[in-house]
């Protein structure tokens, strides 16, 4: 599938994609799919430890990640993968509370699964995301030309 555009944003994108050979987002046509983001800081890729903090920068990495790839953020999104090391109470408050934050105009789908393991090893937090992107595809194909 060499043919897709693939996104990587710079800082823990690049690095990412460096080191474990995979892109944090892919346009598809109208669609913008993103990787797993956990919650690194976006410049340094250090991992927080405390979940909230995971949480709350997996949301933003998310963001810049749909942007990156040409999208406007969450209020594309239309559905959310979650990946949690624990899943518990204070996660899914944690989700709700970002949710709502991000998508006040709108609810996407929503699956939530607890893992034994992610990524990486101080990884509690993983979200993977699709967004509907009409507009940014229509300007990509303008751009091509």
């Amino acid at each position: 599938m060499s043919h897709l555009p693939y996104y990587a944003y710079p800082g823990s994108g690049q690095i990412k994609q460096r080191d474990f050979h995979y892109s944090q987002a892919v346009r598809i046509g109208d669609f913008i799919h993103c990787s797993g983001q956990g919650g690194w800081n976006p410049e340094t890729d250090v991992i927080y430890k405390e979940i909230n903090a995971q949480i709350d920068q997996a949301f933003i990495n998310v963001d810049i990640a749909l942007k990156d790839a040409g999208g406007k953020g969450w209020e594309q999104v239309y559905r959310i993968n979650s990946y949690h090391v624990p899943i518990n109470n204070e996660a899914l408050e944690a989700m709700g509370r970002n949710m709502r934050k991000w998508c006040p105009n709108h609810k996407p789908l929503f699956t939530c699964v607890g893992v034994t393991r992610l990524g990486e090893d101080d990884m509690r937090i993983e979200i993977e995301v699709s967004a509907h992107d009409p507009e940014g595809a229509a300007k990509a194909a303008q751009e091509a030309k």
